[in-house]
C-alpha cells in the first residue's frame, strides 16, 4: 500500500510502498479518508525532532488522522464507523502507569511513543491499524472534516488544564487573548468566541485570511508589531485566559504581564532554545501577588478527543472549508507540505469515498 514517509537526513517526504497492516486482537484496521499536516510534520521533515520506530530506516508521517473502519471483530466498532486515533502508545518495552491510568498525554518524555512523531508509524498510509481504546468514534456528517479532532483535542486539553488550575475559586473569565493566528491558535479563537472576548495576537499582515477567520469569528486581531505582548492590558484590556500557540520563547514571560489578577497562561508552543535577559524578581512577584499561574500543555487524551468532536460540531458552518486551504490526494501530496502567510491547513487525502 502506498504511504508516505521521511528518512533521517532526507530533505523531503516521499510516497513509499509498504505492506498492509494485519491488526491484533482487539485492534480495528482502518481506512485512511485523509490526514492533516502541521508544523510538527514539518520540524519532523527538518530534522529538528521526531524518531524512527525501532529497527526501521523511515518513518511514515501523520499523526492528525480520520478514517473508516474496515474489521474490528469484538472491540465494538464495525464496519462503516468514521474514527481518529489518538496519538500516544505505549513503548516498546511495555506500559507504565500512565497508561494504566489511561493517562497518557501526561506521561514526560520517554514513557511515551507517538504515532507519526516519536518511535512509531503514523497514519499517513493507506490503511493504519489502532487498538479499539485508541479510536474515537466521528459522525459520518463530519468525515471531511475529521482529522481536525487531533488538533482541536490539544485545545481542548489546554483549556481544561486552565480551568483546573483556577479550579480552586470561583473563576468567571471573560477575556481571552490567543497568541498566534495559525492552525493552531485559529482553532483556538474558533473554541473560545462563544465564552470569552477573544483577542488575537500575530505579526502577519493584510490582506491574510487567518486574519479573516479571526474577525469573522467575532474576535479582535492585534498586530504585535503595532502593539506587543505586555502593552495589550493597556491597549486592549488584560486577559483571564492566554492562550500561546506560537512557540516564540519570549511569550511565556510576557503573558505574565498581559494576565488580569488570578489569570492563567497555557502554554502550547515548543520554542528553540535561546537565552535571554528577563525580570525574573518582577515577574515572580506579578505571579505570586496577583494569583496568576502558567501552565504547560503537549498532547492529549481520549477525553479530549470526544470533546473535539463535539467541538468541531459546534463551529460555524463556514469556518471548516475557510479554515482548510488545501486537501490534496496522494500524487500531489507535496503541496501539503508547503507554508506560507496565506496556508493556513493543508491535509492529504487517501480515500474521497
Amino acid at each position: 500500500m502506498e504511504a508516505i514517509g521521511v528518512e533521517p537526513g532526507g530533505t523531503r517526504p516521499r510516497v513509499v510502498d509498504v505492506p498492509r497492516p494485519d491488526p491484533e486482537p482487539g485492534e480495528a484496521l482502518v481506512r485512511t479518508l485523509r490526514v492533516g499536516v502541521d508544523g510538527t510534520d514539518r520540524g519532523i521533515i527538518a530534522g529538528d525532532h521526531g524518531s524512527l520506530p525501532p529497527g526501521e530506516d523511515l518513518l511514515v508521517l501523520g499523526h492528525e488522522a480520520v478514517g473508516v473502519v474496515e474489521t474490528a471483530p469484538e472491540t465494538g466498532f464495525e464496519r462503516g464507523d468514521v474514527v481518529a486515533p489518538t496519538v500516544r502508545r505505549p513503548p516498546t518495552d511495555g506500559g507504565n502507569e500512565f497508561f494504566e491510568r489511561g493517562e497518557a498525554d501526561m506521561a514526560p518524555p520517554g514513557a511515551t511513543v507517538e504515532r507519526g512523531i516519536d518511535g512509531a508509524h503514523g497514519f499517513m498510509s493507506e490503511f493504519f491499524t489502532s487498538p479499539a481504546s485508541s479510536l474515537v468514534r466521528v459522525p459520518e456528517t463530519l468525515a471531511c472534516w475529521g482529522f481536525l479532532v487531533e488538533p482541536v483535542s490539544v485545545v481542548e486539553k489546554a483549556l481544561e488544564l486552565a480551568r483546573a488550575s483556577r479550579s480552586s475559586f470561583d473563576w468567571t473569565p471573560q477575556t481571552a487573548l490567543v497568541l498566534g493566528n495559525g492552525s493552531l491558535g485559529l482553532l483556538a479563537v474558533a473554541a473560545l468566541v462563544g465564552e470569552f472576548d477573544v483577542y488575537c495576537l500575530d505579526r502577519r499582515s493584510r490582506p491574510q485570511p487567518g486574519i479573516d477567520i479571526v474577525e469573522r469569528l467575532g474576535g479582535t486581531y492585534v498586530d504585535a508589531r503595532e502593539t506587543p505582548l505586555p502593552a495589550i492590558p493597556d491597549q486592549h484590556e488584560p486577559a483571564d485566559l492566554v492562550f500561546e500557540a506560537t512557540g516564540y520563547a519570549k511569550h511565556a514571560f510576557q503573558s505574565i504581564e498581559a494576565l488580569a489578577p488570578n489569570g492563567v497562561a497555557a502554554l502550547l508552543g515548543v520554542p528553540d532554545s535561546w537565552r535571554f535577559e528577563v525580570d525574573g524578581g518582577r515577574l515572580h512577584e506579578r505571579l505570586v501577588l496577583s494569583n496568576r499561574a502558567l501552565v504547560g500543555s503537549v498532547n492529549s487524551g481520549p477525553r479530549h478527543f470526544r470533546r473535539a468532536v463535539d467541538r468541531i460540531g459546534s463551529f460555524p458552518d463556514w469556518f471548516p472549508a475557510s479554515y482548510v486551504s488545501r486537501v490534496v490526494d496522494v500524487d500531489s501530496f507535496s503541496a501539503a507540505f508547503e507554508a506560507g502567510d496565506q496556508i493556513l491547513k493543508t491535509a492529504v487525502e487517501f480515500d474521497s469515498s
